[in-house]
C-alpha cells in the first residue's frame, strides 16, 4: 500500500501528520511512503531526514497524487484538493464531519473512505490512536505558558530581601486532558491552583495533582462518550455562583470546555469579567468554537477593563515537534489496525472502524448532528 502525506496548507499550522521515526516504521508494515516536499520543515523534520528512512520526496501535491491510493494529513482537505483525490482512494486526518457536512459530501462524491481522526472512540483500545488527548495534553501545557508570557507576575512564591511575593493563583475551567495538564503545569511553576469541571468523577484527578476542586453542591452532569455533557442552564448558575469567588481572586484563568460539533458554552460571561481583577488574562482554549468567554476574539489579546483575554488557536502548532511526534504515533496505531499487513481492511463490524469511518464506498456512515 503506498501512503502519501501532503504538506498542511492551514495559516499558522506547523505540524505535519507523520514523522521520519514513523514512517520508518510504516516501511516494516509493508508500505510505501511518499511526501510532500517541505512538508515537516516547519517541525523541523528536513527532506533528507525522511529520504534517510526511504521515503520518496515529491515536488508538489500533483505529483503527490500520482504517487498513493492512502493520503493523509493533520487538517480538514480544501475542496479543491478533494476533488483531485482519485476515486476510490483512502483519507485519513482530522475531519470534524459534525460541521463539515460540505467536505464530507464531496469525499463521499469521490468515493473516497475517510477516517476522521477526531471520530475516534474514547475507548481504552482506541487510547493510543487518541489524536485529541494527544494534542489536548500538549494545549493545556501551552495555555499556562501563554498566560505567563501575558501575565505582569511570576507563578511561584518569591522571598527576598525587599519583601515576599505571593505566588500567583490560577483558575481551570475543566478537568478533561487539556484542563488537567493545565493544572500539573502551573502547580509545577509554582501557582495556587483551583479547578471545576461538571463532572465530580474529576475531583480526585485534580486534587491528585495538588489542585483544590471547587464543588457544585447538589448538582452535576456527568459524561458521554469520553466528554462531559452539555450542561443545563441550571447548572451553569449554580458553577457561575460556586467559581465567582476564586474567579475575582485569580490572575490567571484557563478556560477549556468543547461540545463535539457545537459551540463552545460560555463559562465566563460580561457580569463575570467585571469581577476579574485589572491585570489579571484569560486564556480562552475554546476560541476556535466560539470561545468560553463571552468576550473572546479568536486569534487575538484583547482587553476588557483591564483583563486580557487570550483568544488562542492551534495551541499544540505552537509545540510542533513534540506535537507532530505524538501526532504520528497515533496515526501509526490506527495503521496497525485498518493496514497491519501492507493492505487496506475495513472490518466494518470493528468498534474503532465503526466510529471513525466517515464514509466508504459512496455512503455516508456519519452524517453532521
Amino acid at each position: 500500500m503506498r501512503i502519501a502525506m501532503f504538506k498542511e496548507t492551514r495559516t499558522g499550522e506547523h505540524r505535519v501528520a507523520l514523522t521520519p521515526q514513523v514512517c520508518a516504521q510504516l516501511k516494516k508494515m509493508g508500505h510505501e511512503v511518499s511526501i510532500e516536499k517541505g512538508a515537516g520543515a516547519t517541525a523541523h523534520f528536513s527532506d533528507a531526514s525522511y529520504e534517510q528512512v526511504g521515503v520518496r520526496v515529491v515536488d508538489g501535491g500533483a505529483a503527490l497524487l500520482k504517487e498513493a491510493t492512502v493520503f493523509v494529513q493533520i487538517n480538514i482537505p480544501e475542496a479543491n484538493r478533494v476533488i483531485e483525490l482519485p476515486e476510490g482512494s483512502v483519507w485519513v486526518s482530522i475531519l470534524q464531519h459534525r460541521t463539515s457536512n460540505e467536505v464530507v459530501q464531496a469525499l463521499n462524491s469521490r468515493k473516497v473512505s475517510a477516517f476522521s481522526l477526531d471520530a475516534i472512540p474514547r475507548i481504552s483500545r482506541a487510547q493510543s490512536m487518541d489524536v485529541l488527548s494527544s494534542q489536548a495534553n500538549l494545549a493545556g501545557y501551552r495555555a499556562v505558558i501563554e498566560g505567563a508570557s501575558v501575565m505582569d507576575k511570576i507563578f511561584p512564591m518569591l522571598m527576598t530581601a525587599a519583601g515576599t511575593v505571593t505566588p500567583s493563583k490560577v483558575l481551570v475551567f475543566g478537568a478533561g486532558v487539556a484542563g488537567l495538564q493545565a493544572i500539573a503545569t502551573a502547580k509545577r511553576l509554582g501557582a495556587v491552583v483551583e479547578a471545576t469541571d461538571v463532572r465530580p468523577e474529576t475531583k480526585e484527578q485534580v486534587q491528585s495533582l495538588g489542585g483544590k476542586f471547587i464543588e457544585v453542591q447538589g448538582a452535576s452532569v456527568g459524561s458521554e462518550g469520553g466528554y462531559a455533557k452539555e450542561a443545563s442552564e441550571e447548572y451553569r448558575k449554580a458553577q457561575r455562583a460556586a467559581v465567582n469567588k476564586s474567579l475575582a481572586q485569580a490572575d490567571l484563568v484557563i478556560t477549556t470546555a468543547l461540545v463535539p460539533g457545537r459551540k463552545a458554552p460560555i463559562l465566563v460571561d460580561d457580569e463575570q469579567l467585571s469581577l476579574m481583577k485589572s491585570g489579571s488574562v484569560l486564556v480562552d482554549m475554546a476560541a476556535e468554537q466560539g470561545g468560553n468567554c463571552s468576550k473572546t476574539r479568536p486569534g487575538e489579546v484583547f482587553e476588557v477593563n483591564g483583563v486580557r483575554i487570550v483568544g488562542a488557536l492551534n495551541l499544540p502548532s505552537r509545540l510542533a515537534s513534540n506535537a507532530s511526534e505524538l501526532f504520528a504515533r497515533n496515526l501509526l496505531e490506527l495503521f496497525k489496525l485498518i493496514a497491519p499487513k501492507g493492505e487496506m481492511i475495513f472490518d466494518l463490524k470493528d468498534e474503532i472502524v465503526q466510529g471513525c469511518l466517515i464514509c466508504h464506498q459512496g455512503e455516508i456512515r456519519h452524517s453532521a448532528n
